[in-house]
């Protein structure tokens, strides 16, 4: 006997397809680098990271701090420098949440503007049945032009309005999203601002001398301090010329300044020859880059003639030491003093060097340290010489504004006598040279930059504002009215006429929406009442225009 087997075959099911763990990590991750949470974290480990800029010197603003931390702190400068604290704006660890930031805005942004852009071109939504469920509710006698009357008010009032036969929906408020998304996308547009300074700006820093023979000339060799982005080249620097002609200064009687006025020639290649003012709040503007006033200070002018009868004359900046009254401090050098004119040869031990402080207003009686004020009333120069091997010819860098002092500790440089001189007096030393105090040149610190993210960045910043205040101020609601019909005979106080139904809720705290809302609720049912004043002052026209007929 044959057995048959009659059931259905059963039919084995479909594997399972594994999902993608990489592909799910990656679109976890974006999602949640590319969250307001994130975001709002990535902002605030950026202001954290800012503040080892602000607190430590930085190589690209003063170098000279930053040796000086470096002989003030010899323990920690070095672990501190290994980790960028010094270029805390372009190491890694700021660049890197930098970009983590900047991605997680776009990526933040782009789907709140499409969605933005479609709640715009959308309609606003129809009325819910419910309307007494909504936590503004009132009803009112519907007014004569129905649901088109109510249309009519809301439009004058700036709402966007849809009306479905008997039924008006409102909306408004959309500025605090708008406001919103522009203040993100001008985040944005500060960070591209800022990056577009860092790759394509430069600047540098100059110390300039009043006088024809003290032109500066816009190249990086003659810069005391530059630095170029990384996408600038030195023959990418605009060519021009400048010569300072006259400085002027206005203290108060207290010594604090009052104004500040430089008068510089410019001229080259790419800039027509010009004379121009500036100061310290009104910048110098040239084609390709801005020239601010930072500092200024004295320049005594000394004429050292050594025992040969060879005479040469230093007027080299005296650095302002920072005290209210400008008291400076510098170095004059002459390495090329006495030189036998017969046989053209020096010592090497034969050069001289003043280290000295000058004051502007010395005081009555010593110590002459400190100036009492800023301007020239009683200017004193205090001079120390030496003589000996200078260390300029080794090829060691040094400051030309202070005497190397290893050549002093060596006892390759000795201190020969000091001397205190006012204008015009002349100090003879031991040898038989002489020095001589001239007076004094003004010099300026000028800082010349130039930054393709200047303009972009005012805009951004000014645009981020306004977003900022439209996202604080801005505030989303909806309202609906229905209007529905009465039987009469009811017992309803209308006596059988159309009544309106309305509700309002805010998309968003707004304390205020209450009285937003009882006074658009008057305002509607006011439209009714006007309409019958105006109705009623018309018939009131007309019958009086029959009267004077008649009479």
């Amino acid at each position: 006997m044959t057995v048959v087997d009659d059931r259905p075959e059963t039919v084995a099911p479909a594997p399972r397809r594994r999902p993608n763990r990489l592909l799910a990590l990656l679109r976890n991750s974006w999602r949640q680098l590319t969250s307001m949470r994130t975001a709002l974290i990535l902002l605030f480990l950026l202001a954290i990271a800012a503040i080892p800029g602000s607190v430590l010197p930085q190589r690209g603003i003063s170098p000279e701090k930053v040796n000086q931390y470096f002989t003030d702190h010899p323990d920690w400068a070095p672990r501190l420098d290994r980790i960028g604290a010094f270029e805390v704006f372009g190491s890694v660890w700021f660049s890197a949440i930098y970009l983590l930031l900047f991605t997680s805005l776009i990526g933040c942004i782009t789907p709140r503007l499409r969605d933005h852009f479609r709640a715009l071109r959308s309609r606003p939504p129809v009325a819910p049945k419910q309307l007494a469920r909504l936590p503004q509710h009132a009803v009112l006698p519907a007014p004569a032009g129905g649901a088109a009357a109510v249309a009519e008010v809301l439009r004058k009032r700036r709402w966007r309005v849809e009306v479905r036969g008997d039924e008006v929906s409102a909306e408004k408020g959309y500025l605090k999203e708008t406001g919103n998304l522009l203040f993100h996308t001008s985040l944005i547009a500060v960070l591209i601002g800022v990056a577009l300074g860092s790759w394509y700006g430069w600047s540098g820093n100059r110390l300039l001398v009043a006088g024809a023979d003290n032109a500066f000339c816009n190249t990086r060799q003659q810069y005391a301090e530059a630095k170029l982005g990384p996408r600038v080249d030195s023959a990418d620097l605009p060519r021009f010329c400048l010569r300072l002609d006259d400085f002027q200064a206005r203290f108060l009687p207290s010594g604090q300044p009052e104004s500040f006025k430089a008068r510089v020639t410019v001229d080259g290649p790419d800039e027509p020859t010009r004379s121009a003012d500036f100061s310290v709040n009104s910048p110098l503007r040239l084609a390709d880059a801005s020239v601010h006033l930072l500092g200024h200070g004295y320049a005594p002018v000394i004429r050292y003639t050594d025992r040969f009868g060879n005479s040469q004359v230093s007027d080299e900046p005296f650095l302002a030491t920072g005290d209210r009254g400008l008291t400076g401090e510098g170095v004059a050098q002459f390495p090329d003093a006495n030189v036998d004119p017969a046989t053209g040869r020096r010592a090497p031990d034969q050069q001289v060097a003043f280290s000295g402080i000058y004051l502007p207003t010395a005081p009555q009686q010593g110590p002459f340290v400190r100036s009492e004020y800023p301007t020239e009333r009683n200017p004193v120069l205090n001079l120390v010489a030496y003589r000996g091997n200078l260390g300029l010819d080794a090829g060691i860098p040094g400051s030309v504004y202070q005497l190397d002092q290893r050549q002093v500790r060596n006892g390759k440089v000795k201190e020969i006598g000091s001397k205190l001189l006012r204008k015009g007096e002349t100090w003879t030393l031991d040898d038989g040279s002489s020095v001589q105090f001239l007076g004094t040149e003004r010099y300026v610190t000028l800082s010349i930059r130039h930054d393709p993210g200047s303009l972009p960045l005012l805009l951004s910043c000014g645009t981020l504002l306004v977003g900022l205040m439209g996202s604080l101020f801005g505030r989303r609601r909806r309202v609906f009215f229905r209007v529905a019909s009465t039987d009469p005979g009811n017992g309803s106080p209308t006596g059988g006429s159309s009544l309106m139904e309305a509700g309002g809720l805010p998309r968003t705290d707004y304390p205020g929406f209450a009285d937003e809302f009882a006074q658009l609720v008057t305002a509607v049912g006011g439209a009714d009442r006007a309409a019958e004043r105006a109705g009623t002052d018309a018939d009131s026209s007309d019958r009086a225009g029959v009267r004077e007929g008649t009479e």
